[in-house]
């Protein structure tokens, strides 16, 4: 069982949350993205709460959206115990697969997907979790990224 307990939904690019929205136009504009959302597959939100463990275990809050593309993939997360991040990577540079496929999920049980590949702002390889409820909205991203890297590569 996942120590996260999460809720995905999906929303139109322009409900996000307005700083959410801000700092990933400021990471498109300085990485000279262009107009990379005219075509948007699917945008998500999804609210993670920490599940308290201990008797002092302090609530922690992560909030991630994603914009789905046939050519990108961009994500934001910020939390209470972590600062903003915005990630972005061409569909054709990673890989994407469900992380319950992954060895990681025999260890740290959890629902998303993996990211694995170039990022925009990463010189060498890099590995990435996005977290997904396993609710409708959650199984539609994971399958809609899977295909759409599939698509990216043909």
């Amino acid at each position: 069982m996942s120590d996260w307990k999460r809720s995905t939904r999906e929303i139109p690019f322009e409900a996000l949350p307005s700083e959410m929205k801000a700092e990933i136009q400021k990471h498109i504009e300085s990485y000279n993205l262009g107009d990379i959302f005219s075509d948007t597959l699917m945008c998500i939100q999804t609210d993670s709460e920490k599940v308290k463990k201990g008797l002092f275990g302090a609530a922690e809050i992560v909030r991630m959206a994603a914009v789905l593309t046939p050519r990108w993939l961009v994500w934001i997360t910020n939390g209470t115990k972590t600062s903003t991040v915005v990630l972005s990577a061409l569909l054709t540079d990673v890989v994407i697969q469900n992380y319950a496929d992954t060895q990681f999920a025999k260890l740290v049980p959890d629902s998303g997907i993996e990211v694995n590949g170039k990022f925009t702002a990463a010189t060498e390889n890099a590995s990435a979790f996005i977290g997904l409820q396993e609710n409708a909205a959650g199984k539609k991203f994971r399958e809609t990224a899977i295909q759409a890297v599939q698509n990216a590569k043909k």
